[in-house]
């Protein structure tokens, strides 16, 4: 085989090897119909080339000519949120199906990338865009350019369908229900509670299912056992509010034996604060999370939680991204709320008794 310059194994590269012109192996290579008129041995022979050098399509000189990129944005709000590395596992996962090549991008929670990384994507002519939503999304017209050059969006861990933009995360209400029915049925009745911040999308309706257990089941949630984290300058900023509030509980010497968290790291800083006061997790108090991340699994306790179907809600997003893309035609905005499940482990059980008495903490 003939020396070629550095770079990319090109057509005229395998033309000079086989000794073709290059449109006949352009023809063989791309399998176009007109192959079907070229000898048999000259097909061999050109393949067998191109093996040889290691050669690819040029998928971007083929997408200018289609006038397709054939490629997806995948753009996070913030990768170092547990919540999306499974999410962004699903969507892998979902695209493989289809013929488009995933194009991820991490906006570290900044506005100002998570702009520029929009515009990087309108500018590479990307077909369609999934966004990985996370505690601190802005909810603000981000995606307008998007919609104005009808360029499909899927976004992930929001409700938007009010604005047009097809949705998927989880049912957080149910959750927040799920999660409120598991510790009153182990008995517990002074129940403290950590809610998500108030301009979080999820707070609301977690807090709301929790308040509907309580009415069923005759709790009354003691308002001084209730707080809210402020908001939230990173995902782990949970853990620090977990941390803060469960000594504020004990500070407040109201009694309780359960604590509900908005999600897994700030039951983590809960259970962090109690151990620090020698109260134990489960055996003086339970504690619960949401969300199912890594932590919470790996964790002594690991957390009793609500998990989200992330790589499910991954697929999701994928699948109908793809569908979309397919038809190529405008349709009303979809919702897809996951089903919330129960996760059972060491961090909760039954109220504390001793000699034949609930133990409350002071």
């Amino acid at each position: 085989m003939p020396q070629r310059k550095s770079g990319h194994v090109t057509l005229q590269d395998v033309a000079r090897a086989c000794g073709f012109a290059a449109s006949t192996v352009s023809i063989v290579l791309c399998e176009a119909p007109l192959s079907r008129n070229v000898a048999a041995a000259t097909r061999e022979r050109i393949r067998a080339a191109a093996q040889e050098l290691g050669y690819y399509p040029d998928a971007y000189a083929r997408s200018l000519r289609r006038r397709r990129s054939q490629t997806i944005g995948v753009l996070a709000y913030d990768l170092s949120d547990p919540f999306c590395i499974p999410t962004m596992r699903g969507i892998q996962a979902g695209l493989q199906a289809g013929t488009y090549l995933p194009l991820l991008m991490d906006a570290q929670a900044q506005r100002a990338l998570f702009d520029g990384y929009l515009q990087m994507i309108l500018e590479r002519r990307a077909e369609g865009v999934i966004v990985i939503a996370s505690w601190i999304f802005e909810e603000t017209n981000l995606l307008a350019d998007l919609e104005k050059n009808y360029v499909p969006v899927v976004i992930v861990g929001r409700d938007l369908t009010a604005r047009g933009i097809t949705s998927v995360l989880v049912d957080n209400e149910a959750g927040g229900a799920l999660g409120m029915h598991h510790i009153a049925k182990l008995g517990h009745r002074r129940i403290a509670v950590i809610r998500g911040p108030e301009e979080l999308f999820d707070s609301e309706p977690r807090w709301a299912g929790v308040q509907r257990v309580a009415a069923e089941t005759g709790i009354r949630l003691d308002p001084k056992l209730v707080f809210q984290l402020p908001g939230l300058v990173d995902p782990t900023s949970g853990f620090e509010g977990g941390l803060h509030f469960s000594k504020q509980m004990l500070a407040s010497g109201r009694k309780f034996t359960a604590v509900v968290a908005f999600d897994d790291l700030t039951a983590l800083g809960v259970v962090r604060g109690l151990a620090e006061a020698g109260i134990r997790v489960p055996e003086d108090c339970s504690v619960l999370g949401f969300d199912d991340v890594l932590p919470a699994a790996v964790a002594t306790p690991g957390i009793t939680t609500i998990r989200q179907p992330l790589k499910e809600m991954g697929l999701q997003a994928a699948k109908w991204m793809l569908e979309t893309l397919e038809r190529k035609s405008d349709h009303a905005p979809r919702l897809y709320k996951a089903s919330p499940e129960l996760v059972v482990r060491m961090s909760s059980t039954h109220p504390a008794r001793r000699e034949g008495k609930k133990k409350e903490l002071l």
